[in-house]
């Protein structure tokens, strides 16, 4: 039988799963706690799993956002899951688009593939894909997967990749019915808006911005989709921080007991592949701002700050970050709250 996503209208509210390596745990806790929150959305009526990707840092544990997807997919039957996202310039157009069509075919059109740029880190030495490939080579790279998610046979004869026609195996169109996959692009700049929007691709956007910036960007996405012949209208995800309680003031201290420690050593372990000089986020001050930005509250203020930032920005479709205590039964507890007393105020 033939799944489909949320039939309810309105916000579309999912995850996002960091599988984050708090002070004290092991990385195999973080992993544990990733799947078991993703299996508590399936429980809890939530839309959507997004999977995050990090390499050689506590930060966040999963290394292929994409193998993690299509463990979450044989495990549940009615969640969207996507990555937020996978790192493009680590690994091969193809091989991407090959895994992404896999799992497309395979959970009957549940899969979402985000890609982004990442950043200018050890990664692109150890991987061998250069700094090239995140300062300049990003847009022939994300071009080359489109290409083979929408094409029966590709080649390539850009400067980085070039290769004869080949034929594109498995098929990603052999499900007629089902539209996709879903390719989505991480956006930080206005750059990569443009290029985004330029491809008719939905952005997802972080949780570091608020509503405010949010807006700008859709509104630059649309203008430039527009202008390119795309629907101005994306399906773009904006990307948060849910954490509920009783009242304000609880759910925001358990927040700030666990995530600067974490914050302070996933984001100091950042290693920059050229030596460049970086400045590192205040880990306090910079838990207060994400409380101060998003769900964090009783059931009533976190569905009215999630209608807020839909009114304002136009995005109605949220990864929420619910993992922020490090606690496993707490991270549950937070999943089974937001689709118990906050999905339904959202309806």
């Amino acid at each position: 039988m033939r799944v489909r996503n949320a039939t309810r209208t309105g916000a579309r509210v999912g995850t996002f799963v960091l599988a984050a390596q708090f002070p004290g745990q092991g990385q195999g806790e973080a992993l544990h706690r990733a799947v078991r929150t993703a299996q508590a959305v399936e429980r809890a009526g939530l839309d959507e799993v997004w999977l995050a990707e990090h390499h050689f840092v506590p930060y966040g544990v999963c290394p292929s956002a994409v193998t993690l997807a299509g463990l979450l997919l044989g495990r549940t039957e009615r969640v969207r899951v996507g990555t937020a996202v996978s790192v493009l310039p680590n690994t091969h157009p193809v091989a991407l688009g090959e895994q992404t069509a896999l799992l497309h075919i395979l959970s009957e059109g549940r899969f979402s593939l985000g890609v982004g740029r990442g950043g200018p880190w050890v990664d692109l030495e150890v991987f061998g894909a250069g700094l090239a490939a995140f300062e300049q080579d990003f847009p022939e790279s994300l071009d080359l997967l489109l290409r083979w998610l929408r094409e029966p046979r590709v080649d390539a004869l850009g400067p980085r990749y070039a290769f004869r026609e080949v034929p594109v195996v498995p098929r990603p169109d052999e499900l007629l019915d089902v539209p996709g996959p879903e390719v989505v692009v991480a956006c930080t700049s206005p750059g990569t808006v443009r290029l985004a929007a330029g491809r008719g691709l939905p952005m997802l956007l972080g949780m570091h911005a608020g509503d405010e910036e949010k807006a700008e960007m859709v509104a630059l996405w649309s203008a430039t989709a527009r202008a390119a012949g795309h629907d101005p209208e994306g399906a773009h995800v904006s990307v948060g921080v849910a954490q509920l309680a009783d009242d304000r003031a609880e759910a925001a201290e358990t927040l700030m007991k666990a995530m600067p420690g974490w914050l302070r050593q996933g984001l100091g372990a950042h290693t920059t592949v050229d030596g460049r000089a970086r400045t590192m986020r205040d880990p306090v001050a910079y838990t207060e701002l994400l409380c101060s930005l998003h769900p964090v509250g009783p059931p009533r203020l976190a569905a009215d700050r999630l209608a807020a930032t839909a009114e304002r920005t136009g995005i109605s479709r949220f990864a929420l970050l619910v993992e922020g205590s490090g606690d496993l039964a707490a991270t549950e507890e937070n999943v089974r709250r937001l689709g118990a007393e906050v999905l339904p105020q959202l309806a």
